[in-house]
């Protein structure tokens, strides 16, 4: 004869709702602190990004001061000199090379796909930049197609913005033929023949004020793109997003077990009945 009990067999009665909860807890716990330490370091870098662009639109105009030597190269502070105003004084080298640009925003006539122009400049004080000449549209590119571009003959100072190398990674073009996808100067330099092994080559670029444009009109010269990438207040949306979505999760699933307590202590007591 087949029982009741028989045929529905009593169930493992649950865990107390704190030690179902236990494992849970501590790993959202875990999980929270991770996405609240993220959010708050892009808070900071969202604090830094302001004030920097606030010190480089404030600096862009100021008064130029000499070039940073050799002499203080290894302690650059690229964020304290990028778009200073600085100056030399040498003259050009021969040679030239060009660096890939979509100029949207031109400040001359010309705009759109170029290249801005690079020349070597050997200053007085024995070391060589590499000095953004301008801007040339596409088709432009070779010298003979733009007489008078030559870059000025003999003794001259120059003014222009202190501009940081720039770092390629594993997307980034390689440079071809003359072309450049990435600002590195002493690359530059010693794709021209300078030997930065012989000539100190500054680990830095200038880009040459508007007024150096030649009379011919290109190089297109104070071309200058202003710009910072400043993702940090989307960065800091999602993580904090994320932390309180996580919490609600959580509570979630916390308000399910315990429901789920609920009935299985309900069913134990309609049982007994």
């Amino acid at each position: 004869m087949t029982t009741d009990a028989s045929r529905n067999p009593p169930q493992a009665p649950l865990r107390p709702l704190a030690r179902r909860l236990l494992w849970p807890a501590l790993a959202t716990a875990v999980v929270f602190a991770v996405l609240l330490t993220l959010g708050s370091w892009q808070v900071a870098r969202l604090t830094w990004k302001l004030e920097l662009i606030e010190r480089v639109e404030s600096r862009v105009d100021a008064a130029p001061i000499p070039a940073p030597g050799p002499a203080v190269w290894p302690d650059l502070e690229t964020d304290d000199w990028d778009y200073r105003p600085v100056e030399v004084s040498g003259r050009f080298l021969d040679g030239e090379l060009y660096y890939y640009i979509a100029l949207s925003d031109a400040r001359g006539p010309v705009g759109g796909p170029g290249y801005f122009v690079y020349a070597p400049f050997e200053t007085d004080d024995g070391f060589v930049v590499m000095v953004n000449r301008g801007f040339v549209p596409d088709g432009r590119q070779p010298p003979e197609s733009r007489p008078g571009s030559e870059a000025p003959d003999g003794p001259m100072t120059l003014t222009g913005l202190w501009r940081r190398d720039e770092r390629g990674n594993m997307f980034t073009l390689e440079a071809d033929k003359g072309i450049w996808f990435v600002r590195e100067s002493r690359k530059m330099a010693a794709s021209l023949g300078i030997d930065p092994q012989q000539t100190r080559v500054a680990p830095f670029t200038i880009d040459a004020r508007a007024d150096f444009t030649p009379a011919s009109g290109l190089p297109q010269a104070g071309e200058t793109i202003v710009s910072f990438t400043n993702n940090h207040l989307q960065y800091v949306v999602t993580w904090y997003g994320l932390a309180l979505v996580l919490l609600a999760v959580f509570f979630a699933y916390a308000r399910g077990e315990a429901r789920r307590g609920e009935d299985a202590r309900g069913e134990a007591r309609g049982g007994n009945d």
